[in-house]
């Protein structure tokens, strides 16, 4: 795997239109994007739709990647992982609430390269993230990360939508408090 620095590197030049930077990007993404996605979907044909998918959005959007936000591998494995989620919720062959898995893949334990690069601001924002209260962490988790809608919350977890969206609003407070913004 290429370091954060040259991933960042080649997805200023695939913004530029260079094939050979998409070409090396591809060979140094592939196996991460390719597990994401097959751990998800369970099926490697689709798995391989959903990979060329990303990989042309990644083609497309490349010059709105912010190396400032995110990893250039966190940024392509949340492409890849929330189309394949967006497949899995229309066949609705599995329930992605009820597959741990699929909530799960991004949210591992990044290797030990990954956890060197790991921004400070980054660190912050856990942080802050773990100071809030167990059940208000897991909604902003589920909301933020996962991409749940408040609706689904609510439903989900029994709670009324206003309440949600309350208990976001206030933990969303806490956290630009905690990390000074």
């Amino acid at each position: 795997m290429l370091t954060q620095a040259e991933l960042v590197w080649l997805l200023a030049a695939v913004a530029k239109g260079d094939r050979a930077a998409f070409e090396r990007l591809y060979g140094a993404t592939r196996a991460k994007l390719y597990g994401v996605l097959l751990r998800i979907l369970g099926r490697p044909e689709l798995a391989d739709d959903v990979m060329q998918e990303t990989y042309l959005k990644v083609w497309q959007m490349a010059g709105k990647f912010d190396p400032t936000v995110a990893s250039p591998i966190t940024w392509m494995v949340a492409m890849a992982r929330n189309r394949a989620i967006d497949i899995v919720r229309k066949k609705g062959e599995v329930s992605v609430e009820d597959s741990p898995e699929a909530l799960s893949v991004a949210a591992e334990t990044p290797p030990p390269l990954a956890r060197r690069e790991m921004t400070e601001e980054l660190r912050r924002l856990l942080t802050c993230l773990g100071k809030l209260d167990p059940e208000k962490q897991r909604i902003v988790l589920l909301a933020y990360y996962s991409g749940w809608s408040r609706e689904q919350l609510a439903h989900k977890l029994d709670i009324p939508v206003n309440t949600i969206k309350t208990w976001l609003r206030r933990s969303l407070l806490e956290i630009r408090e905690c990390m000074g913004h």
